[in-house]
């Protein structure tokens, strides 16, 4: 089988339900009863919620997990190039005939009955991951958390909630308390779970919802702590301080994702992970198009050796706090102007994301993101970044949008951020990784 196989079959599944999300569980649990239950097969969980953040957590997570010997599944979304980077099985990317033969069994037993296209795949992993032997299961959540398709799992290891904002307001809304909420779904009876930093706000929640069912709350600032130091960052909890390397992952928001990563292990039963397996893996981590510098590909090639080349997926304001304070934190030591290129969807707070990068960025350019049906116009995205007080102009397509900025970048050196959305990222990658 091949890889256009897979995408036939993913291609079909997503006709079955009209719409792309619909919060709900109702339609995965008889495709689950049919498939003999494989959400109650699975290894121990680690299932993770958050707005910002959970990608990094699960990958040192895995990381950690995988130098102490332990054989770690993971479910992630979206996928940057391929669906197949969503299932790891055992430490590997599920290969193509194998996923495909599962996608046609999950679409053979839930025959035409309506079904999202996130909820059908989500069970084809939950089967895989019950199929195959492995040590952990480290389950992120699509989208909210209470209704999301992964909060099918009764009674996980452990829970973990990464900083919540506000993201996918028409599915979530705006509130952020209500966001909370959705988010504190996946917190379980008796089952601890890690806090990483949060909005009061959303705290508050999320206290609240642990107290009320019994589980155990690991709270950043009240119960564990991290920040840099001289020679890396320093870890404080129940044992004491301990001083780590600096992750392989950029930015200075990483500490926070590693810190919580640590935090989770401490408290999770059954399992050993030495600081020699946290420092192995806190150099082995790897999570594309976070803050990503690129080293090859077109990109890079067509521009002179001094331009520093970084791509990162994030597309709301959080995210873009937490781009700025990375770029002014390295201006502090070698400062360099900043250029941006951008492409973000139409479901995004665009302004916002605009407003707390305009500190950083010098001029740019915004795209369209290409065969994607909900990317915002580049012109459109352009009056939004100039609204936000960004020099900002559209051009037809990331090449263009290069060659523009080609002679301006070839001046001195400088950087060159390429950022406002997953899909634009896993394009960038496919081309340029």
């Amino acid at each position: 089988m091949t890889g256009t196989h897979s995408d036939r079959i993913l291609a079909r599944l997503m006709s079955l339900h009209p719409k792309v999300i619909d919060l709900t569980l109702d339609r995965m649990l008889p495709l689950l009863a049919k498939l003999d239950h494989p959400e109650r097969r699975l290894p121990p969980v680690i299932h993770v919620a958050g707005t910002n953040g959970k990608g990094s957590l699960l990958a040192y997570l895995r990381a950690m997990l995988e130098a102490a010997g332990y054989r770690v599944h993971v479910y992630t979304s979206p996928h940057l190039v391929h669906f197949a980077e969503r299932i790891r099985l055992a430490g590997n990317i599920i290969d193509e005939e194998a996923l495909s033969e599962l996608l046609l069994t999950c679409e053979a037993a839930n025959g035409d009955i309506p079904i999202t296209y996130f909820e059908i795949t989500t069970i084809a992993a939950f089967k895989a991951f019950a199929d195959t032997p492995g040590d952990i299961l480290l389950l992120e959540t699509g989208l909210g958390g209470r209704y999301d398709a992964t909060n099918v799992v009764a009674r996980p290891a452990l829970t973990a909630i990464t900083p919540i904002s506000q993201d996918h307001a028409e599915f979530l809304g705006t509130d952020l308390a209500g966001i909370a909420w959705e988010k504190a779904g996946i917190i379980k009876p008796n089952a601890p779970v890690v806090i990483g930093p949060q909005d009061p706000i959303a705290l508050n929640v999320l206290q609240k919802t642990a107290e009320s069912l019994g589980s155990p709350a690991h709270i950043y600032n009240r119960d564990w702590s991290c920040h840099k130091v001289a020679d890396g960052w320093q870890y404080d909890g129940m044992q004491g301080a301990r001083v780590f390397p600096l992750p392989a992952l950029h930015g200075v928001h990483q500490i926070e994702n590693a810190g919580t990563a640590v935090a989770c292990l401490h408290h999770l039963g059954g399992f050993t992970v030495s600081d020699a397996a946290i420092r192995e893996g806190l150099q082995k981590v790897n999570w594309p198009a976070r803050m990503q510098r690129l080293s090859t590909g077109p990109i890079v090639e067509a521009l002179p050796d001094k331009v520093e080349v970084w791509l990162d997926g994030g597309h709301n304001p959080a995210a873009a706090v937490q781009i700025a304070k990375s770029f002014i934190s390295w201006n502090e030591t070698d400062p360099k102007p900043t250029y941006l290129i951008a492409g973000m969807l139409n479901t995004k707070d665009q302004k916002a994301f605009f407003s707390q990068l305009a500190p950083i960025i010098e001029k740019g350019h915004c795209i369209t993101i290409p065969e994607e049906a909900a990317a915002t116009p580049a012109a459109d995205l352009a009056n939004m970044a100039r609204g936000a007080g960004l020099e900002m102009t559209e051009k037809p397509s990331l090449k263009a949008a290069v060659e523009d900025l080609k002679p301006t970048l070839s001046e001195k050196p400088c950087r060159l951020l390429i950022a406002g959305s997953l899909y634009l990222s896993g394009q960038i990658l496919r081309d340029n990784g």
